[in-house]
């Protein structure tokens, strides 16, 4: 009898130490850029607040540099409950809705305060949008403005004809196809490489990517135009959100909340360091022409209204209201 009793007890015991494991529950979070870029950071520092906050019970694993599902195939990962959460460049997928292209139309928004103004309107339909996909917005992280790199003298929308132009989504696709430029799609993580190898030699994006990718090795030139500030959005399955408790469901929000908070404050601090870096390691950064910002400017209004069309009355009616908050 004594002898049922210990095993009994030496039973329990085991079952209350493996308890823990039991419950814990695990995400995987792909993400595109490198594991040093702010936003990884950001999603790292994310991933421990919701451990520290569940005690953790929910365990957040950051995929960084596409090592787990590439970029444009994150969203569609998660979707389907290959991943549990991930986060994208929110332009990517322009040509699946409109509604995700409204941050890179050039010259909209082009300040942070102006950014924040046109993510505040537009968050409640790309919240809608992600629900109808089974997906749940966390949160939303700005990248510095955008930029013009080079290998020479951009001083007209004239000198970007016929350059091998890099295109991430369908708005830098459509303004090579303005000036006259050859688009190449390539994707961050595979952008060292193809500067490497003169896959391309112009782009627009930010100075955060240009550092990212070592820029200086293959180009001279930065243009700090401030075209537009695209934003990463970071969202979770929705039935993986629903089967966690009510305690750890407000964690990962509060995190969220948190990390969305963070990520606005980074990115604003890191934009001039970036450009200051770039002109250490000898690139000549330097504002826009009058002529080239008037061609963009230009180019901007073509991107509008193609937006515009895409968009609908849908669209009209959030450009309206960010007019509105803007003034």
């Amino acid at each position: 009898m004594r002898s049922w009793t210990r095993l009994s007890l030496s039973l329990a015991g085991v079952l209350l130490l493996s308890a823990p494991a039991l419950a814990q529950t695990k995400w995987n979070l792909p993400a595109a850029y490198p594991t040093d870029n702010f936003h990884t950071e950001n999603l790292n520092a994310f991933a421990k607040d919701v451990a520290d906050a569940t005690g953790g019970k929910l365990q957040v694993t950051v995929h960084a540099n596409a090592s787990l599902f590439k970029a444009p195939e994150i969203k569609r990962a998660v979707q389907t409950g290959q991943a549990q959460a991930g986060e994208v460049l929110m332009s990517l997928h322009e040509n699946e809705d409109p509604i995700y292209g409204l941050d890179v139309v050039p010259f909209l928004a082009t300040s942070f305060d102006q950014s924040k103004k046109l993510w505040d309107v537009q968050r409640p339909a790309i919240e809608k949008k992600l629900a109808s996909q089974g997906l749940m917005l966390l949160f939303a992280v700005p990248w510095p403005p955008q930029g013009i790199f080079a290998k020479k003298d951009i001083n007209t929308v004239e000198d970007l004809k016929g350059v091998k132009w890099r295109s991430y989504n369908p708005g830098t696709a459509r303004i090579a196809e303005l000036v006259g430029a050859q688009p190449v799609t390539v994707q961050a993580a595979d952008l060292p490489q193809a500067l490497a190898t003169g896959v391309v030699n112009t782009f627009m994006t930010s100075g955060a990517t240009g550092y990212d990718s070592k820029v200086w090795e293959s180009l001279t030139h930065f243009y700090d135009t401030q075209a537009w500030i695209p934003k990463n959005i970071t969202f979770v399955n929705k039935a993986a959100f629903d089967a966690l408790d009510k305690p750890t469901q407000e964690a990962v929000l509060q995190a969220a909340k948190t990390a969305e908070e963070r990520g606005w404050k980074t990115a604003q601090e890191k934009t001039k360091w970036y450009t200051e870096q770039m002109a250490s390691k000898g690139m000549k950064v330097q504002p826009p022409s009058p002529e080239l910002k008037a061609g963009l400017l230009k180019i901007g209004e073509q991107l509008t209204q193609d937006w515009l069309k895409k968009a609908g009355a849908d669209g009209q009616a959030i450009i309206d209201s960010y007019k509105k908050a803007a003034m």
